[in-house]
Formats: C-alpha cells, structure tokens, sequence
C-alpha cells in the first residue's frame, strides 16, 4: 500500500473527513514518527509493531564491482519489530 492509497482508504471510509483532512492525518503520523526517531526515541504502536533507531558502527567494505576496499561510516539506521497482534493475524492465527 502507498502513501495515496493509505489516504484515500482513510477518506473513504470515514466519509466525514475531506481527502486534504486525510492527507494532514497521514503527514502528521508520519512526521511525528520521523521526528521522535531523529531524536532517538522509540515509537510503539500496540498490535502493530515498535520502530527505533540501531547505529550500525563504521567498518571496512569491498566495491562489488570494482573489489577496492573503502571505508563506510559509522550510521544510524531505522529498525521496525513487528508486534504480536500483526504476527499472530499474519500466520493465521485466530
């Protein structure tokens, strides 16, 4: 699923929200999560899953094509667990 289709299944099936409303919901989720893991938060949605930040140290990496070594930094990187809910109805669970 999209970011637009997300929308407009937000919209349609709340008939009272205009699509621009819709949008402004989504935008917000979004950029408050965005936000909160800038700020190295931790961000849990029950039933669904929790995102956080992992820093992945710099190491020594090799061009695949070329096979010269080079140095990749140090980077901080997005991580989602899924939660129990959303893995219980994704195997079939009841």
């Amino acid at each position: 699923m999209t970011r637009a289709e997300l929308i407009a299944e937000l919209a349609a099936s709340h008939p009272h929200l205009r699509q621009e409303d819709a949008e402004q919901i989504v935008t917000t989720i979004f950029d408050q999560i965005t936000a909160a893991l800038a700020r190295g938060g931790r961000v849990e949605l029950r039933g669904f899953g929790a995102f956080t930040v992992k820093q992945r140290p710099a190491r020594i990496g090799r061009n695949p094509r070329t096979g010269v070594t080079v140095q990749v930094h140090e980077k901080t990187a997005p991580y989602f667990k899924t939660g129990r809910e959303m893995l219980r109805r994704l195997n079939g669970g009841s």
